[in-house]
């Protein structure tokens, strides 16, 4: 009988001092982030345009990027699909706006998450610390990959998946939530719970940061994302994944049936 299982969570490692790169072309911005950061025990470097921001990525590697929308020459935006090029450090959106679409728009480039402005010192360091736990995902510590079946398996050693014999690389955030709905194989998640593990509790308001990620990982999963085999949406709840551990024990039971009786 197979004995898949998700891998267990690490327990919890010393705290390390974080590097944070605050871009905006505002000296104020800055020194209002920077004082309350490192008042917070954070490490502040910071860069007064897009440009500025790229080199100090490659040059500081930092944890995690506060990005400024609103910012001439190179605006956030650009910035964003720029860095995705070749980083995959965590963004929070900085900007002005609040509409739906320049959220939306930040997250589909690759933003981990957003804050308008103005903001409290206090829901700063929250949304910081919310998408560093993010990134610090489940570790593979005694199994190496999951087969779900012989389309999709996923390898928690390199947080990938394998789909139809090719390796698809997840972003942090992606893993997270194929993890946690992976766990709850065969039973609806709700919206909150699904909000509230991957990306914190502060969150659970936030519902179109899961319809988002949903499609993002149909996309990369799905042999069809139109008709999901693997994700199921429960129209006003939640999300299930598909039931894939009573499929092999069915299988299993069957095999045994099948066998002639030993003498």
């Amino acid at each position: 009988m197979s004995t898949n299982k998700l891998p267990k969570a690490p327990r919890s490692a010393p705290r390390e001092t974080k590097r944070v790169l605050v871009v905006d072309d505002e000296p104020r911005m800055i020194d209002f982030i920077r004082m309350n950061l490192e008042l917070e025990g954070f490490q502040v470097v910071e860069a007064r345009n897009g440009l500025e921001a790229l080199e100090a990525i490659r040059t500081h590697l930092p944890d995690i990027v506060l990005l400024d929308v609103m910012m001439p020459q190179l605006d956030g935006f650009e910035t964003l699909r720029m860095l995705r090029e070749f980083s995959t450090v965590p963004v929070i959106m900085l900007t002005a706006k609040g509409e739906e679409d320049d959220k939306v728009r930040g997250l589909e480039l690759g933003a981990d998450d957003y804050l308008t402005k103005p903001f409290s010192p206090r829901e700063l360091s929250s949304r910081i610390r919310a998408v560093l736990r993010r990134i610090d995902m489940p570790s593979a510590a005694d199994q190496a990959i999951l087969k779900i079946d012989d389309y999709l398996s996923v390898d928690f050693n390199k947080r990938e998946v394998i789909v139809g014999g090719k390796r698809v690389k997840l972003r942090p955030t992606e893993y997270r939530l194929l993890y946690h709905l992976i766990e709850n194989a065969g039973w609806t998640v709700p919206h909150e719970q699904l909000l509230a593990k991957v990306w914190g509790y502060e969150y659970r308001d936030e519902a179109h940061y899961v319809r988002l990620y949903i499609n993002y990982l149909r996309e990369k999963i799905e042999p069809d994302s139109s008709n999901p085999r693997y994700i199921f949406t429960e129209r006003g709840v939640g999300y299930r994944f598909v039931d894939f551990r009573r499929k092999e024990t069915e299988a299993d039971t069957k095999d045994s049936a099948d066998r002639p009786a030993e003498n």
